[in-house]
């Protein structure tokens, strides 16, 4: 792994976990559904038009194609979607947590359902970062923090993590601004009929919340997906995965930094011991 990389993965971690904390200063604000279909209609729009100035095309393989719906769906639509929805009921820091230990569910899910083997490294991260998140969810309960939030936060993972099992053919190939933005569109259209049906139509003109609204789009909407492909691309999906590790760090220093939220000596150790078995599992299965 070379420097740029290295610095690049870095980058998208602490883009992706700033994520959580600027998306609970949206749905302080307006309403949830409403406000992501909104990012990611624009984003989608940005990305498209950017991507055909380019000479990029939108007839893609239909291998290609499925793989833009299920991501635009599994993740657009149903992960960030009910983190939206959750973070109106739980902080930054723990959602962010809990998002993170995705490549856990991804390395549970195919021991238990492909009966892909995990080594004896891979089983000691496995149960280290379960460990870890156990902890930090069972002294945030304990705390009182909301049970149907953290709910949420687990079932929008788990809906990322199981598309990123069944799917290979999702990385573009010479096409990436294109995909990028049609998986928004995507998601954008299916959350925008269930904030259409659940939520009512009314946005903020806030300054926190223009703010947070154009901070999404940009950073953890456009450039961190963006950076996130050139690493799969450069490195692979699982040596790029590994960076997942630091996002528990930083999504709750982001949180405690812009948000003012309380931590911990245990939160602490709970991070430390769930970033530990993230980076764990990634490293057995660089090997395998």
């Amino acid at each position: 792994m070379d420097p740029r990389a290295a610095l690049l993965g870095i980058l998208f971690a602490l883009m992706w976990s700033s994520a959580f904390a600027s998306a609970r200063i949206i749905v302080a604000e307006a309403p949830p559904l409403t406000s992501l279909s909104l990012r990611f209609l624009i984003a989608g729009a940005l990305a498209v038009g950017i991507a055909r100035a380019m000479g990029q095309s939108w007839h893609l393989p239909r291998a290609q194609a499925r793989a833009v719906i299920l991501f635009g769906l599994c993740q657009n639509a149903l992960y960030l979607g009910l983190n939206f929805v959750a973070l109106q009921r739980v902080e930054a820091g723990l959602a962010a947590i809990i998002a993170s230990s995705m490549p856990l569910m991804v390395a549970a899910l195919g021991w238990a359902l492909r009966g892909q083997r995990i080594s004896m490294l891979g089983l000691g991260g496995l149960l280290a970062g379960l460990a870890g998140t156990a902890l930090i969810l069972g002294t945030r309960l304990q705390g009182g923090a909301d049970l149907p939030g953290i709910v949420m936060c687990i079932g929008g993972a788990l809906a990322l993590a199981t598309a990123t099992l069944t799917l290979t053919s999702a990385a573009p190939s010479g096409n990436l601004l294109m995909v990028v933005g049609l998986q928004m569109l995507v998601g954008a259209g299916a959350l925008g009929l269930v904030a259409f049906a659940a939520e009512p139509m009314s946005l903020s003109g806030s300054a926190p919340y223009l703010l947070a609204m154009a901070y999404q789009i940009l950073i953890p909407g456009l450039a961190a997906t963006l950076i996130w492909f050139w690493l799969v691309e450069r490195l692979g999906a699982v040596r790029a995965a590994s960076f997942h590790f630091l996002n528990p760090f930083f999504g709750v220093a982001v949180g405690a930094a812009l948000l003012d939220e309380r931590v911990t000596p245990l939160d602490l150790l709970g991070v430390a011991v769930a970033a530990a078995g993230i980076l764990l599992v990634q490293i057995s299965r660089m090997r395998a």
